[in-house]
């Protein structure tokens, strides 16, 4: 039985390749995930240099049919969210739920903040050694200063912090109570 060119363009309206429904349904839970509304989204896409407008991104996600997405967009999108086509194109059910990878991504963006502060304060650190190398009648005066304000800024709850540097305890030795081994075990 032969088709009709009417036929081949009815099916190919109907029928999308899955990798667009994935692509689609991967935009709203990422945007999702970041709490973006639709207009956030378009601006970020316009700042990495792919513009899309708000109901076009409204159209790609929950259109009746949703809207075709065209390669700079699928770009666009990568760059936005950080992730690699591949992942973009993945079914969404490969990956973690919106929750988890909001959750995930905060937990990420923290670390590195925690990260780069940890090397601003060694910095600050060696800022201070070199001072008191180069005064060391105020060596003294340094350590206990630096102890005191830890122990006022924290509670008295400095030393037990998993997160305080065991380099920062060597250095300021018998003028900060040592913590145990336990205590500094994450650094």
């Amino acid at each position: 039985m032969a088709s009709g060119k009417g036929d081949d363009d009815a099916r190919a309206a109907n029928t999308r390749p899955p990798v667009e429904d994935n692509i689609a349904e991967r935009v709203k839970l990422e945007r999702e995930a970041r709490g973006w509304s639709t207009v956030t989204l378009a601006e970020k896409m316009a700042e990495a240099g792919h513009p899309i407008g708000q109901s076009a991104i409204w159209r790609i996600e929950s259109g009746k049919p949703r809207r075709r997405i065209n390669t700079g967009e699928a770009l666009g999108f990568c760059k936005v969210f950080d992730m690699t086509l591949d992942e973009l194109a993945s079914p969404p059910g490969q990956m973690a739920n919106p929750v988890i990878r909001r959750l995930v991504g905060q937990y990420v963006e923290l670390w590195k903040e925690w990260r780069a502060l940890g090397k601003s304060m060694d910095d600050v650190q060696d800022q201070l050694k070199e001072y008191t190398k180069a005064h060391p009648d105020q060596d003294l005066m340094v350590r206990q200063l630096l102890a005191h304000e830890l122990d006022v800024a924290s509670n008295g709850d400095f030393r037990r912090h998993k997160g305080a540097r065991g380099r920062l305890f060597r250095w300021l030795g018998d003028y900060f109570p040592a913590a145990k081994d336990s205590d500094t075990a994450d650094e």
